[in-house]
């Protein structure tokens, strides 16, 4: 254990440094580990009865407003901490058997799947775990999925249609795309499928692929934000995103925003799905009230959040979406046990390796 916990340290710096998803307040991990409430990093939500202590991995301002809905609801005082994602699995490791967290809300699957791999989940409901499609949660059935985000390539619509892009991600090596790709190395959510590209494809073809796009004299990007408005302004003429960049952008400037997002299918690597989910820890003094606390979560109410206010993929079947936003039955995700993209580390060495870092 003392040796994930100190790689999951290395992950929290290296998170920390880069910058992560969750900028502008939506999706990934940048920005987590503000703080909110009685202490640094905590959260005191307040009820009527038992006391359940949620770390998450999600901040406050994204999630903060559904864990009030379920307070209310379910009368449960709630206690969060709040920070990265990283940070607090870290955390977990070195508190052992003292931790008082009866759940980890994280960011990604490979946080969960790191936690998972240490043996400190429980087992949850079947009834729970039945409403999320197996790619988007544990094998051991030790977390589940709460929403999701797909990686999707953003392309201008002035200078191409989805008829004029590589049907796989691994195709943008090619030099006809040279001087024409947008990407943001530094922010988690693209190390994430750069991780999964390896656990799918390989070592050597996550090698090449990004000495392919290297060669291609990419433009590089803080975050997926900065990315997907280069592509609108046709300053590249595609970008390496996660899906709901480009609904926030529609919400804000209209239908005329000059980006749209393309799907690669067949299971390609470059459409992984990621996900933001929640286990119950086995030193949970409240396993009633968090297993409360992850069927909210799924219940259509909270989904319905998910997919409005996140513009994220909710992952309980029959939620409404916005009808611009390509079904999730028809989004061929890559085969990844979404648990094994705890390997960032190696990750990070690739990308320092191939000069991409």
């Amino acid at each position: 254990m003392a040796g994930l916990f100190g790689l999951l340290v290395v992950m929290a710096v290296l998170f920390s440094a880069c910058g992560q998803e969750e900028e502008d307040g939506n999706g990934g991990g940048g920005g987590e580990g503000e703080s909110a409430g009685v202490q640094e990093g905590e959260e005191q939500v307040s009820g009527g009865g038992e006391t359940l202590t949620i770390y998450s991995g999600r901040n406050a301002e994204l999630v903060g407003p559904i864990i009030d809905e379920f307070q209310e609801e379910s009368e449960i005082d709630v206690q969060v901490r709040y920070g990265d994602t990283a940070e607090l699995a870290a955390t977990i490791l070195e508190e052992g058997e003292n931790s008082p967290a009866d759940i980890f809300f994280a960011q990604d699957a490979g946080a969960l799947g790191a936690i998972g791999d240490e043996g400190l989940f429980t087992e949850l409901p079947q009834e729970d775990l039945d409403r999320v499609e197996d790619r988007f949660r544990s094998t051991e059935d030790e977390w589940v999925g709460i929403s999701g985000r797909a990686r999707v390539v953003s392309y201008n619509t002035e200078s191409l249609t989805e008829e004029d892009l590589p049907e796989s991600i691994l195709d943008y090596t090619d030099p006809e795309w040279e001087g024409r790709i947008g990407w943001a190395p530094t922010n988690g959510s693209f190390q994430a499928f750069v991780t999964g590209l390896r656990v799918s494809e390989g070592e050597d073809v996550a090698r090449e692929w990004l000495e392919g796009i290297q060669a291609n004299d990419p433009a590089v990007y803080e975050d997926n934000t900065s990315t997907l408005e280069s592509v609108a302004a046709g300053e590249v003429d595609v970008g390496f995103t996660n899906h709901y960049y480009l609904f926030r952008a529609l919400e804000e400037q209209g239908e005329g925003f000059g980006a749209r997002n393309y799907y690669p299918e067949g299971g390609d690597p470059g459409a992984l799905i990621n996900v933001a989910g929640a286990g119950i820890l086995q030193t949970s003094d409240n396993p009633e009230e968090a297993e409360a606390f992850i069927e909210y979560m799924l219940s259509d109410g909270a989904q319905q959040y998910f997919a409005e206010e996140t513009y994220e993929y909710p992952l309980v079947e029959g939620v409404e979406t916005d009808e611009e936003l390509q079904p999730l039955s028809e989004v061929e995700t890559p085969d990844v046990d979404l648990s094994d993209l705890e390997d960032l580390e190696g990750t990070l060495d690739l990308m320092q390796e191939t000069g991409v870092l």
